[in-house]
């Protein structure tokens, strides 16, 4: 397909990694495609895609824009104002910018830009990466033209025509985990003869699932059960303190792992939250997993994810309030179980999808009117 001379493109949204991560994988897509693209970013100001998308290369404009809060606050009264602020500003950056085509990750920032962009008739994507559509996508739905997603069963959000199934995009170093076995033991100083854990309790951390992995601690180590456990930052201490003399059984903790290639290359089993982003790398690398939903979140959204894998045997799953006592024999029962173990994987292929960033930006790029 011919390309424009100075393809332009307008990706928006954020707030949370799960809208950043793809949206910079998308973008990164695109460059492999279109090497001379110009690729604007445009998020909330104050979010997490104001810091990372610059670390990634890429210019940013921010609009003020914010949410309702859930509780009662003065807060909520600025949202109106706001809200007509950045689709005022929304308008002038599609006159000034003048894309080809724009393409919205969810978040905030996605529903104003998306807007001003279809009222302008410029050509307009929406990429959806959890199984419980997000508010703003779904009311974006009948102005775009195009909509990727990452689970099956998305019409009961979204019209069937515009519907794509692509996967959620995936960073390149996550992709090239499996082959990097040997590497990765030597890494986190592991035994070759042991089964290893992966507990994944975010960047800040997750209090109930450290709290049920400290629990599950002697467990652990009596069946011979190696672990890599990020507690993130908040949760870093308690755990150093409550591993004190188990690092000869393998126990591994750490506040943040750099190297998450290897700490997938590493693990016979994943245990996680089951947001976008963790959900798409496990479904990526096809991990069995023990998911334990964080119940902290807009819909629920976490939860209908890890069912959408349980359903089809593809996962386990284990409630937030039950992890204290139900986690640790999880993992024993599971991680020993060959045939159980066989059956995750060979269900879970049917939902890995390695290419999604590709995908999504040729879909885009299909969109634009050469």
């Amino acid at each position: 397909m011919s390309q424009p001379k100075n393809l332009k493109v307008i990706i928006a949204g954020g707030g949370t990694g799960g809208h950043v991560f793809p949206a910079i994988a998308i973008a990164n897509a695109i460059r492999s495609k279109a090497y001379n693209a110009m690729i604007l970013f445009v998020g909330a100001k104050g979010r997490l895609e104001m810091k990372k998308v610059p670390a990634a290369g890429y210019h940013i404009v921010g609009l003020n824009i914010a949410g309702l809060q859930r509780r009662l606050t003065w807060k909520n009264l600025l949202v109106p104002f706001k809200l007509f602020d950045s689709l005022i500003r929304s308008k002038n950056i599609i006159k000034r910018f003048r894309p080809d085509v724009v393409i919205g990750v969810g978040g905030y920032a996605s529903g104003p830009i998306l807007r001003a962009a279809a009222k302008q008739g410029v050509p307009t994507l929406i990429q959806e990466q959890n199984s419980y559509a997000g508010l703003t996508n779904k009311l974006l739905a009948k102005k775009v033209d195009k909509i990727c997603v990452a689970y099956e069963g998305m019409e009961k959000f979204f019209p069937k025509d515009k519907i794509y199934l692509t996967g959620n995009p995936v960073r390149n170093d996550i992709l090239k985990a499996p082959g990097k076995k040997q590497e990765a033991l030597a890494y986190f100083n592991l035994s070759i003869n042991k089964k290893v854990v992966l507990m994944v309790g975010g960047s800040l951390g997750a209090l109930s699932m450290n709290e049920a992995m400290k629990s599950s601690l002697k467990l652990l180590v009596f069946n011979d059960v190696q672990l890599i456990w990020q507690t993130g930052k908040n949760y870093y201490q308690t755990a150093w303190e409550a591993v004190t003399g188990m690092e000869k059984f393998g126990i591994v903790v750490s506040a943040f792992i750099d190297r998450m290639d290897l700490a997938y290359a590493a693990c016979d089993l994943v245990v996680s939250r089951a947001g976008a982003i963790a959900v798409s790398e496990i479904c990526a690398l096809q991990l069995p997993s023990v998911l334990v939903p964080s119940p902290n979140v807009a819909e629920d959204h976490q939860t209908k994810n890890a069912m959408a894998l349980v359903n089809l045997n593809a996962a386990v799953l284990v409630t937030d309030k039950d992890a204290q006592k139900e986690l640790g024999p999880a993992i024993i029962d599971l991680i020993f179980d060959e045939d159980k173990i066989f059956k995750l994987k060979e269900n879970i292929a049917r939902m890995s999808y390695r290419d999604a960033a590709n995908n999504i930006a040729s879909m885009a790029m299909s969109l634009v009117k050469n």
